[in-house]
């Protein structure tokens, strides 16, 4: 993991971090860094259930995870403090090699504040490699519900492992129906690529789950750190999410929607001041860490999160996540500025480490876990990669390079199932394919959607292009040394209730030394 110094620009960063209120000391006692933790004398009894919001691991490696819950006995609260008196509390953590517990190979005591919303990120560590272990917590009484993981395989293992990619989940457009399919097939591990959260306001007019409206306390945009918490809790309120997280560890990089929609860097699309927005950007990266297992390193420093980070899974794949909102250039205003040649989707610190970090890899496949479409659709579509073709030239020029090893690019955002190869030369429908991208639809966002759409022939105008789906759903993946397969998999209907059955759509492979996807029958 290589960190990205924050910028010097903009309002200074010591006045965000004291608006975030976060100390060293609950960073370290809630991650279980700072030796067993006390909780506060005198604390108030918790007499309901405080596990209302569930279980989750992240962060797999050989040895361990982050785990993490949040104490939240009234997760709706309007005050985002999820119907928690403001006191710390000790949280036990056990982790096991089987459901009952009868083997307890770790545990531990964290300790719960206020100052991040109760939540916990335990790390562990000295786990034995590719095994499933099973975790739960305990405090006050209570006892969470029992979640499970397998650690990545050893460091100079190539045994194979499976996956599924999920993104754009808006709780007000449907039910999170397609997890229940994802939970049957057992994924090792799943890559969530952004838009956990909406920020927009809930009301009849976009309400098409079929539930009541959750009230006038989410009517409207999320915009202090208690509305992005309430947030979270609405939407981590829905139990096929709270079971996919209890399934398998996640691995998690954010888009847009976890802070404001469209956003880049420290501007606003919607012309906030710089110094409104980056305090909104400060809040909102607290609350997402607070809301999902992410390593200590997650946690933002004001309105600055080290989010790009790179994950090992034996000798078989690195993992290369990164973040595409934080450092980027804004919408360009015309042509001449798209094509720019010094654009940037990345900021210039991320190219560099994630070049370096695609030629120096060892492993057999390199993976690119982001958050907006690579492959080139429009100019139009400035949001996307489309938007920085400088920045995307960069980028498929060290993917194509000698040497570096075979990838694939798992993107979310888009709201459709869309699969394509990247070309070293766009303007060169005839040039050598250097990888392929594989963009999974949304888990909610859009509603129940349909095979085709309005946006069909716009991405699948161009040969490179393979596949089209409007539905919503997951990819389901498979990686060996051979080939990474990736299943597209969805549900015919999310807005009535969560019971629609998952479906088989099609099957595309990459195999190694053969650039370019394939259709398996």
């Amino acid at each position: 993991m290589s960190s990205v110094p924050p910028s010097s620009s903009g309002p200074d960063r010591r006045s965000f971090l004291q608006a975030a209120g976060v100390g060293i000391g609950a960073l370290l006692a809630g991650a279980g860094l700072a030796g067993q933790a006390e909780a506060a004398g005198g604390a108030p009894r918790l007499r309901d259930e405080p596990f209302r919001l569930g279980v989750a691991s992240g962060e797999p490696t050989s040895d361990g995870c982050v785990l993490w819950t949040r104490l939240a006995p009234e997760p709706l609260a309007d005050d985002g403090h999820g119907g928690m008196p403001r006191a710390g509390y000790d949280v036990r953590w056990q982790v096991a090699e089987d459901e009952r517990f009868r083997r307890v190979v770790r545990s531990g005591t964290v300790t719960a504040l206020p100052e991040l919303g109760h939540s916990v990120h335990p790390q562990v560590h000295g786990l034995r490699p590719g095994r499933q272990h099973f975790y739960r917590f305990r405090a006050q009484g209570h006892t969470s519900p029992v979640g499970r993981f397998r650690t990545a395989p050893h460091a100079r293992s190539g045994g194979a492992f499976t996956f599924a990619t999920a993104s754009c989940q808006a709780w007000y457009h449907g039910h999170f129906s397609a997890y229940r399919d994802l939970v049957a097939k057992d994924p090792d591990v799943v890559f969530f690529l952004g838009d956990y959260i909406y920020e927009y306001g809930i009301s009849a007019a976009n309400m098409e789950r079929n539930a009541p409206l959750p009230g006038a306390r989410h009517e409207r945009e999320t915009n202090t750190l208690a509305d992005y918490r309430v947030r979270y809790s609405l939407f981590k309120s829905d139990p096929d999410l709270q079971a996919a997280h209890a399934a398998a560890p996640w691995i998690l990089t954010p888009d847009d929607h976890e802070v404001q929609n469209d956003y880049a860097d420290e501007k606003s699309y919607y012309g906030l001041s710089e110094e409104d927005f980056l305090l909104r950007r400060a809040v909102a990266y607290r609350a997402y860490y607070e809301n999902c297992p992410l390593p200590p390193l997650a946690l933002a420093h004001g309105p600055d999160a080290q989010l790009h980070r790179r994950l090992r899974y034996g000798g078989l794949a690195t993992l290369h996540v990164l973040d595409a909102r934080q450092y980027r250039d804004s919408k360009p205003a015309n042509t001449d500025e798209q094509y720019a040649p010094g654009r940037t989707m990345l900021g210039a610190a991320q190219e560099r480490w994630l070049y370096r970090g695609l030629r120096t890899s060892d492993t057999r496949w390199n993976l690119l876990l982001q958050q907006v479409g690579m492959v080139k659709v429009t100019e139009n579509r400035v949001d996307q990669w489309d938007g920085y073709p400088a920045a995307r030239q960069r980028l498929l020029d060290v993917l194509g390079e000698r040497g570096v090893a075979p990838s694939v690019v798992f993107t979310g955002d888009c709201h459709r199932s869309i699969a394509g190869d990247l070309l070293a030369d766009f303007a060169d429908p005839k040039s050598a394919v250097v990888s392929s991208e594989f963009l999974v639809t949304s888990i909610a966002s859009d509603g129940d959607g349909a095979p085709t759409d309005n946006y069909t022939k716009d991405w699948m105008q161009h040969p490179w292009m393979k596949f089209y789906d409007g539905r919503r759903g997951y990819v389901l993946g498979h990686a060996d040394a051979g080939a990474i397969t990736a299943e597209y998999r969805a549900v015919p209907y999310i807005r009535a209730d969560n019971q629609a059955p998952g479906i088989s759509l099609d099957r595309f492979e990459v195999e190694h030394g053969r650039p370019g996807m394939q259709k398996v029958s």
